[in-house]
């Protein structure tokens, strides 16, 4: 996956959990509260990623 892809994917993510924030609070619907929260640890899981290994030959 390039770096501009990531970095949309990660825009998106964070973007969807703020929403979810938002309707929850507005709404109190507990649902979309886990769902911002599941949202917010898939950005930052994706942020503190790991590189991939190379192998050197």
């Amino acid at each position: 996956m390039n770096r501009v892809t990531k970095w949309i994917i990660l825009a998106i993510l964070i973007l969807a959990a703020l929403a979810c924030y938002s309707y929850g609070n507005s709404t109190g619907l507990f649902v979309f509260m886990i769902m911002g929260v599941i949202f917010e640890l898939a950005f930052w899981f994706g942020v503190f990623s790991k590189k991939g290994k190379h192998s050197s030959s």
